[in-house]
């Protein structure tokens, strides 16, 4: 990781942005992992280390759209039907064997090569035929129902782009061109840390004062979803001397490190300093509710990602800015989610000079028209929130309120995942 030219969120300095922060990541962090060859059946899901180039065309050759007749255009009638004598018969996977000549029909199936010089392809239910002959009716355009050679990819040409995350779709194009194995990103190696004394393994007895940690199971699920090789490093203490150390081991054996919780500035917040004794946090604080403390740093080769204690700004900011960091590290494409302008059906108010985030639904007003509504309870603790609600309803940092009737961006949970 290309280390940033300044600390932008020291102590005391001012918050950035949210779209500053993504732009300046942007262009200073780069993929981090090797490539490996794959087979087929374990592409899914995986960055794509080099294009896929069409070593052909698809189709490799003229072909028909429809089970029917292959004919000449210049043989048919100017007007009324044409008959014509049934000489040949070629299924999908077949060859006529022979040039087709002037003045014959050949009776030809979905995806059988066109028989040379033949142009266009009537459908069998358009026809009569008593096995000798054919009857064609009037009216048919030159060209119908034929599929040309490279319609579909032409040789040569990039199907596949280095970057590009690979989904089933992609993988059956690159099988459709012979390719066995493809050259991908290796697992970006990401570690999983949370901290704080109150938190407990699921399973485990609760005493007083303490909660279980959904954070880290939240982190791994988005983490895995998101490609990488995720290794589970537990619960640290609120101690500096052994969250240092934790993540100091960690490093020696991952590309990317990412903890949740102890990035404020409180007595038992030691992630901060536990960093800066391995390395460097190059920010710290962002303009962003829920989820102000957000770091990203280097603790010595591995990047470091620091977000907040609180389960719902954990998910937020994973989604909105530990996301697209990870996706640079894989070596991905760009996959910024795509916002829905919708019409707002509640009213906000809103603190001006910061990003919001509110967890809310899609429905559909009485005009048909989509509009968000917002999850009654805004707390960041709110887990059931995001169960219960299909995305994110993004509110910019100039805005101070919202009203019914105002167009919003809405974010579906399924862009980010």
């Amino acid at each position: 990781m290309v280390q940033l030219d300044n600390d932008c969120f020291a102590f005391g300095g001012p918050m950035m942005a949210v779209e500053p922060a993504l732009a300046l990541l942007a262009g200073r962090v780069g993929p981090v992992t090797a490539t490996e060859s794959v087979p087929l059946s374990a592409a899914l899901g995986r960055v794509l280390a080099a294009d896929v180039v069409a070593p052909f065309n698809v189709p490799p050759h003229d072909n028909a759209a429809v089970d029917g007749y292959a004919v000449f255009f210049d043989d048919l009638a100017a007007e009324g039907a044409t008959v014509l004598p049934v000489t040949a018969r070629v299924a999908a996977g077949q060859w006529l064997g022979r040039p087709a000549v002037r003045g014959e029909a050949v009776r030809i199936f979905t995806g059988a090569p066109m028989p040379a010089g033949m142009d266009t392809v009537f459908m069998q239910e358009d026809c009569r035929s008593d096995g000798a002959t054919v009857t064609l009716p009037a009216g048919i355009r030159r060209g119908v129902n034929r599929r040309l050679a490279g319609e579909d990819v032409r040789e040569g040409s990039v199907v596949l782009a280095a970057g590009r995350r690979l989904r089933p779709e992609d993988i059956a194009l690159a099988a459709s061109l012979g390719h066995a194995v493809l050259e991908v990103r290796c697992r970006l190696r990401v570690a999983v840390f949370s901290t704080g004394d109150e938190l407990r393994q699921p399973g485990q007895a609760l005493e007083p004062g303490a909660v279980y940690d959904a954070n880290r199971f939240a982190l791994i699920a988005l983490l895995t979803r998101l490609g990488c090789a995720v290794t589970d490093l537990g619960i640290l203490p609120d101690r500096f001397e052994a969250i240092r150390d934790a993540l100091a081991a960690a490093a020696a054996s991952h590309d990317a490190l990412i903890t949740s919780g102890g990035m404020s500035t409180g007595e038992e917040d030691h992630v901060k300093p536990a960093v800066e004794a391995n390395g460097r946090l190059d920010f710290w604080r962002l303009a962003i509710k829920p989820g102000r403390p957000v770091a990203l740093g280097r603790v010595r080769d591995a990047v470091f990602v620091g977000l907040p204690g609180n389960p719902v700004a954990v998910v937020v900011t994973f989604l909105r800015i530990a996301r697209p960091i990870l996706l640079r590290l894989m070596g991905a494409a760009d996959e910024a989610p795509r916002a829905i302008p919708v019409r707002a059906a509640f009213a906000h108010k809103k603190k001006p000079g910061r990003r919001e985030f509110l967890r809310g639904s899609l429905t559909r007003g009485e005009d048909g028209m989509l509009e968000a509504s917002k999850y009654p309870r805004d707390g960041a603790g709110v887990l059931s929130s995001l169960v219960e609600s299909e995305g994110l309803i993004e509110l910019p940092e100039d805005l101070a309120r919202v009203e019914p009737g105002m167009t919003v961006d809405f974010l579906p949970f399924k862009e980010f995942l």
